[in-house]
């Protein structure tokens, strides 16, 4: 591997003369600068940036934990991170947790053993016992999107329970009483908080809730299309169903379709997340879309605020979203 002493002797300078050239910390005029850029094609000499990051305290990589990465919400989601970070100079590592806690530490700590400078985390269902406290542990800043925890720390998400409950009230505004839920992943908050806003928006209607009607669809397609199919080939089957994530809707719409009902003829239909798709298919998704470039550019930002010494308080930012009125719902 070649040096930049070997540079230096093929292009007739100084050591120092390259050092200037390759970090750009005094002029150096054009002729020499051409013979020094030559002789470094040449050589095929490359820097040791990890070397010179470490010594000066800094990676300048940043470490992003995050799940089901096949998901376009959470691929729109590390889009929008990325962009953020490559504006900064910043390069990101990313591992994919599949919302498992001990795939979720093996990515952890592989990120920490890279020395990264901090970590962005869409925490899985244990990460406030396990995950979370190693990375406190090894004093390296962090941020968590998505999902949130109830320590203290740094956290970004979206609104959920509000959103949630707008969903269920326009089904209730246009007659609907039994209503289904396709509620998430268990022990994650969104996935908790969606469902509270199914329930607040039942109760304040005054309307019991069919413990039939409340499907688990562990926020993946196939789960939620088991179990759509078996509720709505009940006698009694639900008019409407709210589901909570992008997956779970695709597994409704296919367990629909398997049974030849019609949507939003034989059931209306509303999503939490929206599709960049949504109005492009039969039916136009009646959708709370969330904003992932402001959660994406706002996780960034606040992870370098503290990489730069910021220690105030933990922060917790909540990004609305957007109602999203198509015809699913059967307006």
């Amino acid at each position: 591997m070649a040096t930049m002493g070997d540079v230096a002797r093929l292009a007739g300078v100084s050591v120092s003369t390259v050092s200037h050239v390759l970090n750009e910390t005094r002029k150096v005029n054009a002729t020499t600068r051409e013979r020094v850029e030559s002789a470094i094609a040449e050589t095929g000499y490359r820097r040791n940036v990890v070397a010179r990051s470490l010594a000066a305290g800094r990676t300048h990589t940043i470490g992003l934990s995050i799940s089901a990465l096949t998901n376009p919400y959470f691929g729109s989601l590390v889009h929008a991170i990325e962009e953020r970070l490559s504006a900064a100079g910043l390069v990101m590592f990313l591992g994919d947790s599949h919302d498992d806690p001990a795939a979720e530490r093996r990515v952890v700590d592989s990120l920490l053993d890279r020395q990264v400078d901090g970590i962005i985390v869409a925490p899985s269902a244990d990460a406030e016992r396990k995950t979370i406290p190693t990375i406190q542990a090894n004093g390296t800043p962090f941020v968590l999107i998505d999902r949130g925890v109830e320590i203290p720390c740094d956290q970004v998400a979206p609104e959920n329970v509000e959103s949630a409950a707008r969903l269920t009230e326009h089904l209730l505004d246009l007659g609907h009483r039994r209503i289904a839920v396709v509620r998430g992943l268990a022990g994650i908050t969104s996935s908790t908080e969606r469902v509270d806003g199914f329930f607040r928006a039942m109760a304040d209607r005054g309307l019991a809730i069919d413990p039939r009607h409340v499907l688990d669809g562990h926020s993946r397609v196939d789960d939620a299309e088991h179990a759509v199919r078996e509720v709505l080939s009940a006698p009694d089957r639900p008019t409407a169903i709210v589901s909570l994530n992008n997956s779970m809707t695709i597994g409704t719409v296919k367990a629909a379709r398997a049974l030849g009902l019609d949507i939003p003829s034989d059931v209306a239909l509303v999503s939490y997340d929206d599709f960049e798709w949504s109005d492009l298919f039969e039916p136009r998704l009646t959708a709370a879309g969330q904003d992932v470039g402001t959660m994406g550019r706002a996780a960034v930002d606040m992870l370098l605020e503290r990489i730069d010494g910021y220690d105030g308080p933990a922060r917790r930012v909540q990004v609305p979203t957007s109602f999203h009125h198509r015809n699913s719902c059967g307006c």
